[in-house]
């Protein structure tokens, strides 16, 4: 009895800890990659416009027209990339379902061949597959994932990619902004707050990812960087060649 209690225990700890994060519901990637690129790509547009010795209005318009601009860019095509994926993927599961229902015999023998491939006795696999077969839906969801490697119940949304991308994109190229919407009138503050939130944004992304957070934020800040600091190089050397 103790035995049983025991294993019984193992069991539900087992069951409590063994748990995945969502890695396909359509946000992480569009949300990463969104904040990133809103960070990266205003800090570049602010500091390519401040190398030409230009006014704390221009920089400020600038960097709010970047935010704008990048936000929907973002956000559309996030939306079309995610929509695209998915009608393709639902059109090759039409596919699969008009071959369960034409040919449901040999989708049942292709099924038990696959399941023989990875290691199953010939007759336990015929077994399995005439059982899974039984229920149409429940066939379809099996091959799409064993042929296609797609689960026809968790497809990533568009309109969640959309949102995630439009809404850190927008967070990210705000940080470089706010030093001069607080009053700052010189260029340091802002670059500071945007590497900061660059180290920042990759140590997050590794607490998901499991790589190390020193490394991840130190990468994000030496690219943020290289970036600002080349486009700030050129708008130095333009803004002498228009003067």
């Amino acid at each position: 009895m103790a035995i049983i209690e025991t294993e019984a225990a193992l069991h539900v700890a087992h069951r409590d800890n063994h748990t995945h994060r969502d890695v396909n519901g359509g946000w992480l990637r569009p949300a990463v990659f969104g904040a990133m690129d809103g960070l990266v790509s205003n800090l570049a547009l602010m500091t390519g416009v401040a190398g030409g010795s230009v006014s704390q209005q221009t920089i400020v318009i600038t960097g709010l027209a970047g935010l704008a601009a990048g936000a929907f860019s973002m956000a559309a095509g996030e939306y079309t990339s995610v929509a695209s994926q998915r009608e393709l993927v639902e059109a090759e599961l039409d596919v699969e379902r008009r071959e369960l229902r034409k040919h449901p015999q040999d989708e049942e023998n292709e099924l038990a061949e696959l399941y023989v491939a990875r290691g199953v006795e010939p007759d336990l696999a015929r077994q399995v597959a005439r059982q899974l077969s039984k229920d149409p839906e429940q066939a379809l969801e099996i091959h799409a994932r064993e042929e296609l490697g797609i689960d026809p119940g968790d497809l990533p949304s568009p309109l969640v990619a959309a949102v995630s991308s439009f809404g850190s994109f927008a967070l990210g190229a705000l940080l470089p902004l706010l030093p001069y919407l607080l009053g700052a009138t010189v260029l340091w503050p802002a670059v500071l707050l945007a590497l900061a939130g660059l180290f920042a944004c990759g140590a997050v992304v590794a607490k998901v990812t499991a790589r190390s957070w020193w490394f991840s934020g130190l990468r994000q800040l030496a690219l943020g960087g290289a970036a600002a600091g080349v486009t700030y190089a050129l708008g130095s050397l333009f803004g002498t060649a228009v003067g």
